[in-house]
């Protein structure tokens, strides 16, 4: 039997702690095992408690959770952290991505759809709430934007159309899974493919594939 997913949550806001861990209480397979009311104090139960996942709000006091996630990610890189804020405002959302985080989820999210998200960023994947991903790419494509995006290289392995049309519909936020119903492709099929994408824009994550191809001009 597999172990449970052990989970920080990191918000300055108590009610909201509260209900998220009620919500994770409520799914299989996930353990809340510390909390932090700010970003310094995530940093320290991430060291304490070597979570497996951090859920990670923005604005927070003394340490924001941009800052925070930075500062985990510096001391265990392969750390993974999903940014939750009731804030989806372009320039945060694009700091979160910069920053490393593996998710960037709105708090008004379900349960369900948090679990999925944690399971999802534990198996090496990564989540983009689709609202978000319209307002990020939303901001790569905005002529303010643009003016100040550097020159991308070509890429030495160039994308598939099959890779093109995965990474298009991975950057409006659709998951593997859904991916796969779309395209009438295995699950596996699809996480085959995304890989190779990560691979070939040289990014750690599909999140990151998805800012790398939109300013290339890929997709």
């Amino acid at each position: 039997m597999s172990e449970d997913i052990k989970v920080i949550i990191v918000d300055d806001q108590r009610l909201m702690r509260d209900g998220l861990r009620l919500l994770l209480e409520l799914e299989d397979g996930i353990e809340v095992i510390a909390e932090a009311a700010n970003g310094k104090e995530g940093v320290s139960q991430f060291q304490t408690h070597q979570p497996d996942i951090v859920l990670m709000d923005i604005r927070m006091p003394e340490m924001t959770g941009i800052e925070a996630t930075k500062e985990i990610l510096h001391l265990e890189p392969k750390a993974k952290i999903i940014i939750l804020t009731t804030f989806d405002d372009d320039e945060l959302i694009m700091e979160g991505v910069q920053a490393g985080a593996l998710g960037y989820m709105l708090k008004d999210l379900s349960g369900e759809e948090l679990a999925s998200a944690i399971r999802t960023v534990m198996s090496g994947g990564s989540q983009l709430d689709s609202r978000v991903a319209r307002k990020l790419l939303g901001q790569i494509t905005n002529p303010a934007a643009k003016s100040v995006t550097k020159p991308k290289a070509q890429l030495a392995d160039p994308l598939t159309d099959r890779e093109v049309e995965i990474l298009a519909l991975v950057a409006e936020g659709y998951s593997n899974p859904e991916i796969s119903r779309k395209l009438f492709l295995a699950e596996g099929t699809i996480k085959n493919y995304v890989s190779g994408i990560i691979q070939k824009l040289n990014v750690r994550d599909r999140v990151q594939a998805a800012v790398q191809a939109r300013e290339m001009g890929i997709i």
